[in-house]
């Protein structure tokens, strides 16, 4: 294993009955980073991330944590690791504070040393005024927070976030994206589960897309968006009952699926820039005076790289969930 990673599995699975739940599942994953796991719910996400931090045992494949064999090095890895679940791993009837002081006896901290700890913690992740409230009186982003604070007491090399805004308010998304940012930035390795696509846009240097238990696609935020093709015309019309047409005529000026927004007056398609003599830029500007001679009016246009948005749709043939749907 190189050293300049903090993951590296082989050929990963994990069986429940009939369900293969993990399906040979490859991952490198750079030390130092926010790594992504982008895919909806089932795909495997969080049975993987419970085999790397010793919670499930493996039935085959091979994994390793910082080198370590999650399987014959199992306590060697635990020393390295922090896992913060899907839902709150704290003492809901204790107070923040008696919260992260017994997590810190438990770690084997003096009296003094926890208190100092606890108090740093509380400080830098904005929850001082609460500290002595009880858990069950949190909001739901104060609880992420909290939960957060005590998986790095001990400050990890590897640190598990499992999906860890859903339900979570725009606001307190945000937080827990910075608290996340500042981890990082401490030398901790972060591998992130998610299903919210701006999540990992905001966060993850690498992604892996998993579903059905595999992973289907790989890459940088740029390579994964390069990979659905070169460029997004975004295209809004004055007139909302010219839609029909102006699909029409992209979808034989793009040679493209045109794809009908929310927005009644919105249409989108993906540009390729492959198998033409033009390219995407060119496509679209032949786009645009089509429907100029057609006689539909644009009030927008816009060529962009594709979002991950329309990367998932293109690689798993599913919406992405909505928060919504994801608190379900």
């Amino acid at each position: 294993m190189s050293t300049d990673l903090a993951i590296e599995t082989n050929g990963l699975v994990k069986v429940f009955g009939d369900n293969r739940a993990v399906d040979g599942v490859d991952l490198r994953v750079p030390a130092g980073t926010v790594y992504g796991l982008l895919g909806p719910n089932g795909a495997g996400k969080t049975t993987t991330v419970k085999m790397l931090a010793t919670l499930l045992r493996p039935d085959g494949g091979e994994a390793l944590v910082f080198g370590s064999d999650v399987l014959k090095d199992a306590d060697t890895v635990r020393g390295r690791v922090s896992l913060t679940g899907q839902y709150a791993s704290v003492d809901e009837d204790l107070t923040g504070t008696e919260n992260l002081l017994l997590l810190g006896r438990l770690l084997g901290h003096g009296k003094r040393a926890s208190r100092e700890r606890a108090a740093q913690l509380l400080d830098a992740f904005g929850l001082t005024e609460a500290a002595d409230r009880q858990v069950k009186n949190y909001s739901g982003g104060m609880r992420r927070r909290i939960d957060i604070a005590a998986s790095i007491l001990n400050t990890p090399d590897l640190l598990f976030l499992d999906e860890p805004t859903t339900g979570l308010d725009p606001r307190s998304r945000n937080q827990v994206w910075d608290i996340v940012r500042a981890v990082v930035a401490q030398g901790t390795t972060v591998l992130l589960t998610t299903q919210y696509l701006d999540e990992a846009d905001q966060l993850a240097s690498r992604i892996a897309v998993i579903d059905h238990g595999r992973v289907i696609a790989e890459g940088t935020k740029g390579e994964l968006k390069a990979s659905v093709g070169a460029g997004a015309v975004h295209v809004r019309l004055r007139d909302a009952d010219r839609r029909p047409d102006a699909e029409r005529v992209l979808t034989v000026a793009l040679n493209a699926t045109v794809q009908l927004e929310a927005d009644p007056v919105a249409l989108t398609a993906r540009v390729n820039g492959h198998g033409t003599e033009l390219g995407a830029a060119e496509q679209a500007a032949r786009a645009l005076a089509e429907l100029a001679r057609e006689g539909i009016t644009v009030d927008n246009f816009a060529l962009g790289q594709p979002s991950l948005d329309e990367v998932f749709l293109a690689l798993t043939d599913r919406k992405p969930a909505t928060e919504k749907e994801a608190v379900a």
